[in-house]
């Protein structure tokens, strides 16, 4: 008597589908990950001799609609860290202000030893942009925002 077939059979076969009971879980684990690891880009401070004040004022506005402009002492103007010729930044504020629905703050932070000519040319093309909410910043609103984050 020969024993062809016994009664026992081989329960696991090879399955070709994929097992996607842990799907949900790495790709949970994966969004973790790359949460805990990204690193937000702040801006970045400019070599400038920031103004003395006594007295400084919180902006109560969203980060959003606040540009950040730097003057160098040579007439180097930055905004939101790309340098702009003088001439361009009329062009750049504008569309900007605009898109803000006019809430757009202008962070000005230029260094003490900058040329008037230099301030008056660019709060003339902030002037021409139609943008009227000017803020000059100063040393003591520098540490303040330091000691907030």
């Amino acid at each position: 008597m020969a024993l062809s077939k016994s009664g026992f059979e081989r329960k696991s076969g090879v399955s070709d589908e994929i097992p996607s009971s842990s799907l949900a879980d790495i790709a949970f684990l994966l969004l973790i990950f790359f949460m805990v690891t990204t690193v937000f880009r702040t801006t970045r401070d400019r070599p400038i001799v920031w103004p003395q004040a006594e007295a400084t004022e919180r902006i109560d506005e969203k980060r959003q609609n606040i540009m950040h402009v730097w003057l160098e002492r040579n007439g180097d103007v930055w905004i939101n860290d790309m340098r702009t010729p003088i001439q361009d930044v009329r062009s750049i504020v504008r569309p900007a202000y605009l898109e803000s629905e006019r809430r757009l703050v202008i962070s000005l932070r230029a260094d003490t030893e900058v040329p008037y000519r230099f301030t008056n040319q660019l709060m003339e093309e902030f002037k021409a942009a139609g943008a009227v909410r000017l803020v000059f910043a100063t040393e003591l609103e520098r540490r303040m925002a330091r000691e907030r984050r």
